[in-house]
Parts: structure tokens; sequence; C-alpha cells
């Protein structure tokens, strides 16, 4: 008798253990460290660039510490709704999915925009670059620069943005707290605004674009649609994992119900009822038979 294992599926079954739960926010906290970074030093956010050129002298760190560096920066009103969308947003996403698939979502993201830098770092080094004494521009032979800043967390969020216009494009946003809009239209909109970016920025945007954003192409291309979940849809698997969760206690003798006097649970007897008691110090729960005549817990 043959017996054949998908080693895929048992690599993946390895792998979830190690899954982040609530990846978004730690995302956030990176984002809130940044900031703090930049109102205490400004110039401190030049030592986190994601530059190939000085990872290859020795300065490593800068693999890692570019997401720190936050998208936004220009208003603390701004920062904050945005911080509050992502979260949202993240947060919404690793649900739809899991956690094992969302973290393998951004992580892919973040090794191919670690990626795409080796490759502009590579465009760079054909094109005969000197540094332009800024940290992480560079000027071409050409007479072009190229920016290694472009390499930044808003290509995080940009990502996180369109997997949720793709998964669930009839949820609604309010625009400006006042207009509700689809989040597939706003969907397209950023689409349409990156596209004209890459045609006015040269290759190198395009190297920038295409790289950070690899995830969300190789995600949506092998998923063809089957991703794509309507809210009802969002509304049943949710129903249906709290059934399962509730039916996994039961079957475990996890109770939800417990006399403070008698120890009996919903478990002991489908005439049971239990009430908190309102005079007790704390929350004391009782069987029909003991609310009346327990002593109140002071």
């Amino acid at each position: 008798m043959l017996i054949f294992v998908d080693k895929r599926n048992d690599l993946k079954g390895r792998l979830r253990r190690y899954a982040i739960p609530n990846l978004t926010v730690y995302l956030i906290a990176c984002y809130g460290i940044g900031y703090l970074l930049q109102l205490i030093a400004p110039n401190v956010i030049y030592l986190f660039l994601l530059d190939p050129f000085l990872i290859g002298k020795g300065q490593i760190w800068r693999i890692v510490t570019w997401v720190l560096i936050p998208p936004e920066s220009s208003n603390i009103i701004f920062v904050l709704i945005m911080l509050y969308l992502y979260y949202s947003l993240g947060s919404l996403l690793e649900r739809l999915w899991g956690t094992y698939r969302y973290n393998v979502y951004i992580f892919s993201g973040i090794l191919f925009t670690i990626l795409g830098a080796l490759v502009l770092c590579a465009y760079c080094a054909l094109m005969g670059a000197e540094y332009a004494g800024i940290p992480g521009i560079y000027m071409l032979r050409n007479g072009s620069w190229v920016s290694f800043g472009q390499f930044s967390t808003y290509y995080i969020n940009m990502s996180i943005f369109l997997a949720c216009a793709a998964s669930i494009p009839d949820v609604q946003l309010l625009l400006m707290f006042l207009f509700p809009i689809k989040v597939k239209w706003l969907g397209i909109l950023y689409g349409a605004m990156l596209i004209l970016q890459c045609i006015q920025g040269g290759i190198a945007t395009w190297i920038v674009s295409v790289f950070s954003l690899l995830n969300f192409l190789i995600f949506f291309l092998k998923a063809r649609g089957k991703m794509r979940l309507s809210p009802g849809q969002m509304k049943t698997r949710r129903e249906f994992k709290q059934k399962m969760r509730s039916a996994t206690q039961a079957a475990q003798g996890v109770t939800k119900h417990k006399c403070a006097v008698c120890g009996r649970t919903e478990l002991d007897g489908d005439d049971l009822e239990f009430r908190f008691c309102s005079k007790c110090n704390g929350n004391y729960e009782y069987c029909q038979e003991h609310l009346f005549t327990h002593t109140h817990v002071k």
C-alpha cells in the first residue's frame, strides 16, 4: 500500500505555527516609532533607508529598519486617520483570509520590496551611478537621478488597500467622513494614479512600484477571483466559524454558565437558567434554585 504525502501542505502546516496574529498592530507600532523618531531627530530617518549600496558597505540594519519609516508625516490629524484606516483594513483582511495567508501576503511584499531595491541597485551600477550628496540619492551618467527613499511602507499600505478592494469590493468607506463610496472604486482610482506615476517617473519608478506590489499581483493572478467575497458571504463565514467554535467548546466540556453555589452548568440540564446577582460585589452567576436563596457577596 502506497501513501502519498503532499509536502507543500506539510510545510504549510509547519509554518502556520509561526504566523503572527494581529500583524497589522505591529506594523502600526512600527509606523508610530518612526513618527516619534522623526519628531525627536528628523535626520535619523536617513539611517533607516533601504539603500543596497550602503548595505554592501556593512550597514546591514537597513534591510529591516526601512519598515520604521512611516508613509506620511505632514499632518498629525491625517496621520491618525491613516493609521486607523489601515489598522481597520488590515484587521479585516486577516479575518477574511486567516492569519497565515495574511502573514504570507505582508512578508512576501516586504521581501519583494527588498528584491526590487537590489534590482534598482544593479540598474544604477550599470548606469554609472554616483552619490549625489544626499542619503539614498544617486546621479546617473545620463543626468537623471534615483532615490532609494521610494522604497517605503507606502507600498505596504497600498497592497493592503488593493487586496481589500479586490477581495471585498462592495464594502463602503466614508470619504471625508461624509460620502459613502465602495472600496473597489477607490482601488481603481489608486491603480490609475499608480500607473500615471510610473509613466511620469521612468524606469526607476516602474521597478519600485512593480516589485513593491508584486505580492498583490501574484496573489490575485493566482486566485483568479476566488478570494472575492461579498458582505453577505463574509457574514455567513463569520457565523459558521462562531458555530464551529461553540460546537468545539461544547465537545471539550467548556461552559459559559456556572452556578457559584452548586457549581452546575448548562451541560447539567437543558432546563437550567442562570442569572447574575446585582447585589453581589463581582460577577457571580447563580442557577434559578440559588438566585434568591444565596448569601450576597460583599
